[in-house]
């Protein structure tokens, strides 16, 4: 799977950790919006659906901006990535 990074994802909202495959040519707000939904749907409705929410890297605190390709990130396989709203 040369086209995907398999990252852990921390929700601190609802206090869950899920390790995901994320496609390297999608943009980080298109990520971000998916992810949004999947975790809505994991967590049988606990984590709103919002179109606010950000996504960092835990070990650097970088935020990462909507309009860049995940291919252009400094993400990999085994980076560890906080999903937060902005509400």
């Amino acid at each position: 799977m040369n086209d995907k990074v398999n990252v852990t994802l921390l929700v601190p909202e609802i206090d869950e950790k899920y390790d995901i495959y994320l496609p390297i040519n999608k943009k980080i707000g298109t990520i971000v919006k998916l992810l949004n939904k999947a975790v809505n749907e994991l967590s049988n409705g606990l984590y709103p659906i919002t179109g606010g929410n950000r996504l960092y890297n835990v070990n650097t605190r970088q935020y990462y901006e909507a309009n860049v390709l995940l291919y252009n990130t400094d993400i990999r396989n085994g980076t560890k990535l906080i999903l937060i709203s902005e509400i």
